[in-house]
């Protein structure tokens, strides 16, 4: 049993996939001047995913919390502070959405415009 879960390596994947990676996947998607539809749907997918394991992560680190002597841990995990972390992965999980969203309704759109050119009475 360690005397923090700020030692922890959870705690510092939690930080990785909270701060590092999204922000690498924002920086990317800013900087580029043209992107495919997969590059789109795969970085959606990453939110998504990203804000699974900051979930899981989350509340594995909640249940971690109440078993350390540490006082700063339940002022961070444990207490009503814990659920503005939950803020991070939710934006996160939004945006994936949105982008894998956006990525088949423009496929969509562009299947109807196909259809209705190759079936122009129906």
């Amino acid at each position: 049993m360690s005397l923090s879960v700020f030692v922890e390596l959870r705690f510092w994947v939690l930080v990785a996939f909270s701060l590092v990676l999204p922000a690498g996947i924002y920086g990317l998607l800013l900087a580029t001047r043209s992107i495919s539809r997969v590059a789109v749907l795969g970085f959606g997918v990453a939110l998504v995913l990203i804000a699974g394991v900051d979930v899981y992560l989350l509340q594995s680190l909640a249940s971690l919390a109440k078993t350390t002597p540490s006082l700063a841990d339940d002022a961070v995990f444990i207490s009503e502070l814990s659920i503005a972390l939950y803020v991070l992965p939710v934006v996160f999980g939004g945006i994936g959405v949105n982008l894998i969203s956006h990525v088949l309704l423009r496929h969509l759109s562009e299947a109807e415009t196909r259809f209705d050119r190759e079936h122009p009475n129906g």
